[in-house]
């Protein structure tokens, strides 16, 4: 099938060049985004052929999210934790430590579909998701990858490895890992940090990555705590740790957040070649501290599982980092559009240019390549997506699915919210 966009005003994700035409989209995980003068005829296009009249709206390219938690997404208004955290360490214990270890595989489905939706009606169409579920951990990745794949969402996965709940839940993940890249699946190889990964997890996830030829994803000095459980217990800082294991080898690394490290890890971090995200919002969120980036060029942004508005993460990290780096609106926006650049390294899963988002953006002034960061800083937002596009396919049109029944999706995930909060209270 090839889908016309007929009277577009489209914007290159790249150049910035907005140019009034006609696209020809193919679809598949390879599909082009071609502009043309004219629209075949009917009698010219195929049988299954379409064409959307996009009456002079812009176009450009979808969004990717550089690191999620979807399993978060049972957890607004959940009840309060038993205890009031005084620190980060203590946020994760009583809060989200309990929450992963509640989730059942139905939990589980019903998060990453209420994810994947809003992600879609958001004109988000790739998440690198963050999972962890340490007490139902088989098949868990594969519940993800199916639900994701309902709502439209491309996806690079990885469940969240540590020896926090003890050496038989670990031994359990990294099987995960195993038989979930095995089947042909992308992803990587997921540790929560540092403190909670000990010697002999991360040895055994650094051979499975370089079984799989990918990378791992952990999250790396978001707190102080981080740091000082390294000294402590290594004589060494996070990442000259990771450097040291091997956990720095691959360009398909991420690590999340890197709010704490100091000149010589950076150094590392950036001679590497691995990737960092940066969520400032969730580091603001549990208070640990904000940072700059300007000594990296491998960063993108994520949400952390405080939403799903790729849009918003922009927006809040323009604001954090322009007073913690300076950074300008063209690097805030490069930064965004890094996912792309991270994603091209793995062959096949569908983040081409062939994923697109109409906007429905009512603009009162003019929108052109000189002033576009303007635009997109401080005038775009996720309500004027109105039709999103991923691999050539329509996945959302006049802001509702056309792959999934939005409300029979958010009336599973409020059942499976429910029997999670009643675990939460039960067990506090």
């Amino acid at each position: 099938m090839t889908l016309y966009l007929q009277n577009t005003q489209y914007i290159d994700a790249q150049t910035l060049n907005v140019t009034s035409t006609h696209l020809m989209v193919e679809e598949g995980t390879d599909g082009t985004v071609t502009l043309i003068d004219t629209i075949p005829t009917a009698g010219e296009r195929r049988e299954d052929d379409r064409v959307i009249d996009c009456k002079g709206r812009f176009v450009t390219r979808s969004f990717g999210c550089g690191h999620h938690h979807i399993y978060s997404a049972l957890c607004r208004g959940m009840p309060a934790p038993p205890q009031i955290p005084n620190n980060f360490v203590e946020v994760l214990k009583y809060v989200w430590w309990r929450v992963d270890g509640r989730l059942d595989l139905p939990m589980v489905e019903a998060s990453a579909l209420a994810a994947g939706l809003q992600m879609a009606r958001r004109g988000v169409t790739f998440c690198i998701d963050h999972h962890a579920s340490p007490l139902h951990v088989e098949g868990s990745l594969e519940t993800i990858a199916k639900a994701f794949e309902r709502c439209g969402i491309g996806h690079l996965m990885c469940h969240e490895s540590s020896d926090r709940n003890g050496v038989e839940a670990a031994e359990k993940s990294l099987s995960e890992h195993d038989s979930y890249l095995a089947s042909g699946r992308p992803g990587l190889i997921g540790l929560h940090a540092s403190f909670t990964v000990g010697d002999e997890l991360l040895s055994k996830s650094v051979e499975l990555a370089r079984k799989y030829n990918t990378g791992l994803h952990i999250h790396v000095a978001e707190d102080q705590a981080d740091q000082a459980h390294c000294r402590q217990t290594y004589n060494k800082r996070v990442a000259e740790r990771l450097w040291d294991m091997g956990g720095l080898e691959s360009p398909k690394t991420i690590l999340g957040h890197c709010v704490h490290c100091n000149d010589e890890e950076r150094k590392i971090i950036a001679d590497s070649g691995v990737w960092v995200v940066s969520n400032v919002e969730s580091n603001q969120n549990n208070n640990v501290g904000l940072t700059d980036y300007d000594w990296l060029d491998n960063i993108m942004l994520g949400t952390d599982g405080m939403h799903n508005d790729m849009l918003r993460s922009a927006k809040a990290h323009h604001l954090c980092c322009s007073t913690t780096g300076g950074i300008g609106y063209d690097e805030v926006y490069r930064r965004f559009r890094n996912v792309h650049t991270y994603l091209a390294q793995f062959d096949g899963v569908g983040d081409g240019e062939n994923n697109l988002v109409i906007l429905d953006y009512d603009t009162p002034t003019e929108l052109n390549s000189d002033n576009f960061y303007g635009h997109f800083l401080f005038g775009l937002e996720a309500l004027h997506v109105d039709t999103v596009i991923s691999r050539g396919q329509v996945i959302v049109e006049q802001r509702k699915s056309t792959l999934v029944d939005e409300e029979e999706i958010l009336g599973f995930a409020r059942e499976q919210g429910l029997r999670l909060w009643e675990a939460l209270q039960k067990y506090q």
